[in-house]
């Protein structure tokens, strides 16, 4: 097997840890830390969840993207033709559109609203209504990737 095959395998395995640790330990903590109604410990939890996606989400994405895409048209032919990697990819374009048009833009407003949060004695509705649509769609967003290493690593036909 090629050395570069095994880089690029390698730095693709990598960016999926960074990515699937990144998203399954943020929604474990914010899930957590919105349970304890405590406006302080929130406002600390969703700058969090927003850092950590620049630091973490988006580079293990890229890492995963970029060296997958080049293990698949440097070292195969037909990529679209083949099943198993068509599902892989799909599956990672599905939870990259959520979270693009539906988690990045709510976690946005919850990062707003919970600049207030300091001398607040109370957490406006809103935010729990941004936050349940967050748990639904963010689980939906970690179910996806968690089915597509099923497909990358099994590579059914």
């Amino acid at each position: 097997m090629d050395n570069s095959y095994l880089l690029l395998k390698s730095i693709h395995i990598l960016g999926v840890i960074l990515l699937m640790g990144n998203i399954i330990v943020t929604a474990w903590w914010k899930f957590n830390a919105d349970k304890t109604k405590e406006p302080k410990v929130i406002k600390f939890a969703q700058r969090q969840v927003t850092l950590t996606d620049f630091v973490f989400t988006a580079p293990g994405a890229f890492l995963a993207v970029v060296a997958g895409d080049s293990m698949s048209y440097g070292f195969m032919s037909n990529t679209w033709d083949i099943e198993w990697l068509t599902w892989g990819r799909s599956l990672f374009i599905a939870s990259g559109v959520i979270w693009i048009t539906i988690l990045i833009p709510t976690q946005i407003k919850q990062a707003r609203m919970v600049r207030n949060f300091s001398d607040a004695k109370s957490i406006p509705e809103e935010y729990w209504k941004l936050s349940k649509r967050w748990n639904v769609f963010g689980a939906i967003a970690v179910i996806l990737p968690l089915i597509n290493i099923y497909w990358m690593v099994f590579k059914p036909v």
